[in-house]
């Protein structure tokens, strides 16, 4: 069965359960700063979607004194989100693997080169940060709920909330190793590295990325 879209829902709590997705949780107050509405109209939504099994109730440790609510998406709330290959692409591609050992990397390759002639074209002309501005909304696109934020260093970062091919990633490494690839290759003049992983148990998947330091010029 084909899990549901988030076009069912109200626009309001859409947007929540979005907001719920990218933070990883978060207050009602929170919530209400974020999309531009009172906390109580948030707690309204928010025990509708608590009623209907979307939201669940998480503590929040990282605060001192009276605790507060956050608020958590359970699976049946994550399954709004796209995971969009499934048990019929893992046998696939176990049927491919059993065909020629070497068949999985190469499709997992083709992906993504197709990925990066797309996406070439999108960025093709723009500055660095530029790029990695569309670069995050191609991911966006391709149903990862992606953003981009600058660390406190003044790095760049593209965070995955979600991860589109989450089931495939978990038999096969190559979607991981390919989605690095792919981002390298659409910012060749910057380094990119992996600082979340949700292969690693983290919420979300997580790219830094720097300008590309100039090599010395060689000694006369």
């Amino acid at each position: 069965m084909d899990s549901p879209g988030l076009e069912v829902l109200a626009p309001t709590r859409r947007a929540i359960l979005v907001a719920l997705k990218r933070t990883g949780g978060a207050t009602a107050e929170e919530l209400g700063a974020g999309l531009g509405i009172t906390p109580s109209a948030v707690r309204q939504h928010l025990q509708a979607l608590t009623a209907e099994g979307l939201v669940e109730h998480a503590p929040d440790r990282a605060r001192a004194g009276r605790p507060r609510h956050r608020h958590v998406l359970t699976p049946a709330g994550e399954a709004f989100f796209p995971k969009r290959y499934g048990d019929l692409t893992l046998e696939l591609l176990a049927d491919a693997e059993a065909e020629d050992a070497g068949l999985v990397d190469r499709l997992f390759e083709r992906r993504r080169n197709r990925r990066l002639e797309r996406t070439l074209l999108r960025v093709e002309g723009r500055p660095l940060e530029g790029r990695v501005e569309e670069l995050t909304r191609v991911l966006d696109e391709d149903g990862y709920v992606a953003s981009c934020e600058r660390a406190d260093d003044g790095a760049l970062r593209i965070v995955e909330h979600n991860c589109a091919v989450l089931e495939v990633a978990r038999r096969y490494g190559q979607a991981c190793s390919t989605e690095l690839e792919f981002i390298r290759a659409v910012l060749p003049d910057a380094q990119v590295e992996r600082v979340r992983h949700m292969m690693a148990g983290q919420s979300a998947c997580a790219y830094e990325i720097r300008p590309r330091e100039r090599e010395d010029a060689p000694a006369r």
